[in-house]
């Protein structure tokens, strides 16, 4: 499979782009209005502790307050304070005008505040530092049990005996060398012990340490020994990029090279025309049939259809092929989009215990190289399947989009029909409590017209009624269905 990754840089925005043999699989945007805070690590101050929630909001001087959960609250050990349930009490841990040293666990969504931990983790290319918390984790993505044991057996050869910090050895990690994952130890003690000092000399809230640019993090998280080629149209890009992986990865650094087209990079495999497509509720399947997928603040919901698909065989084969097809495209598709949370996958109803069981198969194997973490349950006694995806920044769709001004995130608004009985009603309602001359209904080009067509039998009537004159205008409303009534 060819993968490569396409990075296109402009003074406002960065997006970088996977691809695997031509096929957009994930895109990342970030733009300069508003940069990622996922890793962040700040000087915070505690402005109200919440016992009831077993939480606190953290002034971190952003836009709104975060949010501190006590589960996420690093506690001494042999500290006092455990409940029941094992979480600690928040009340033992801080207090309000407490100043902490916290990190961005989740980005902010939607009206919900950054949520913070003070387990603090530092990635670089193949480790992760975990400090003031000994011991060695290994990514359960690496599966060789003799590659698993090479790691951590290197790991403890190179850390101290009285190490006051831990490492995870993330997937990456895989066949890397010592001289790589010493070089990796060094530059993460270096830099914690950098955050430290800054830390004890920063007074107040303050932001202590940024993650890198995302081109920079294209190259860390989503890029590996085996990807094919890097391009840049940035040279400013293009120089930070070799630099980091002449440093961390130079098995990567002869694949990193500038693109100098006239075309546009994305317009390389119509990477626009795929963004577009993936704002779209509707995603085409290439037999014929189609999911419809609905984003809202709860939950996503994932529906399958066999739409012009009729098959070769019978329903049940018909079904079968397009829940097959349609599990490849939901996982690209929550890879794309960014969907997370609480996922709801509603495939075509199945009658084969067999087939359900190779669809289940089919997802779990098509999630399988997602960077998110996910959990899936068995199909549902209502046919559904339950899943689970890790969500840490925003969708794609809230990064690109906001709520329709006209219909206010509805997706749907009044029919001109609709709009004609309010009218209605609100004349009658005027004319029974005010002494009122002549009216003017001010309304959409589509409602006037449909009172002077259909509705102009009616709209005579209610004149006779009520005695007043009505007059009707077309208006350039801001909504389709907005209207008013206007005593002259």
């Amino acid at each position: 499979m060819k993968e490569e990754i396409l990075i296109n840089a402009t003074t406002r925005e960065v997006r970088a782009a996977v691809l695997n043999d031509g096929v957009l699989q994930e895109l990342v945007v970030e733009r300069s209005s508003r940069s990622s805070l996922l890793g962040n690590i700040y000087k915070g101050k505690v402005s109200r502790v919440l016992p009831g929630m077993q939480a606190a909001f953290v002034e971190v001087g952003l836009d709104r307050t975060a949010f501190l959960h006590a589960s996420d609250l690093h506690r001494a050990e042999g500290e006092a304070g455990a409940r029941d349930n094992g979480v600690p009490d928040i009340r033992q841990l801080v207090r309000e005008g407490d100043q902490i040293l916290v990190q961005v666990l989740k980005e902010p969504l939607g009206t919900k505040g950054a949520r913070l931990t003070t387990f603090i983790t530092i990635p670089s290319r193949y480790l992760v530092l975990l400090p003031s918390r000994p011991g060695i984790g290994i990514s359960s993505r690496i599966e060789d049990d003799g590659e698993r044991d090479r790691l951590r057996e290197t790991l403890e050869g190179l850390m101290p005996p009285d190490a006051q910090h831990g490492y995870i050895v993330r997937t990456a990690a895989e066949g890397a060398s010592t001289a790589a994952l010493e070089a990796d130890i060094r530059f993460l003690d270096k830099l914690w012990s950098r955050i430290c000092a800054k830390d004890a000399t920063t007074s107040g809230v303050a932001k202590i340490h940024a993650d890198l640019p995302l081109e920079v993090r294209a190259l860390r998280d989503l890029a590996h020994d085996h990807i094919e080629r890097v391009r840049v149209d940035s040279e400013q890009c293009l120089e930070s990029m070799r630099s980091f992986a002449s440093e961390f990865m130079p098995q990567l650094e002869p694949v990193i090279e500038l693109y100098g087209g006239r075309r546009p990079i994305f317009d390389l495999y119509a990477i626009d025309d795929e963004i577009d497509k993936a704002l779209d509720r509707k995603v085409g399947l290439k037999s014929g049939g189609y999911l419809i997928i609905e984003q809202t603040e709860a939950m996503s919901t994932i529906d399958v259809n066999t739409g012009a698909y009729v098959g070769h065989s019978n329903l049940e084969e018909t079904i079968f092929r397009t829940n097959l097809e349609a599990a490849v495209a939901i996982a690209r598709q929550l890879r794309l989009r960014n969907l997370g949370g609480i996922i709801i996958l509603d495939f075509i109803d199945m009658q084969s215990e067999n087939h359900r069981e190779q669809v289940l198969a089919a997802l779990e194997a098509s999630l399988a190289g997602d960077h998110a973490r996910n959990q899936i349950s068995h199909v549902s006694p209502l046919g559904l399947i339950e899943m689970t995806r890790k969500r840490t920044r925003e969708s794609l769709e809230h990064v690109l989009c906001e709520p329709c001004p006209v219909c206010e995130g509805r997706g749907h608004i009044k029919t001109p029909e609709t709009v004609c009985y309010e009218i209605f009603r609100e004349i009658l309602r005027q004319h029974r409590q005010f002494p009122l001359g002549e009216l003017v209904v001010l309304a959409h080009d589509d409602v006037v017209e449909l009172l002077l067509d259909e509705e102009s039998g009616s709209l005579a009537e209610l004149e006779e009624l009520t005695g007043r004159p009505l007059r009707l205008q077309a208006q350039n409303m801001d909504a389709h269905d907005a209207f008013e009534v206007v005593p002259m």
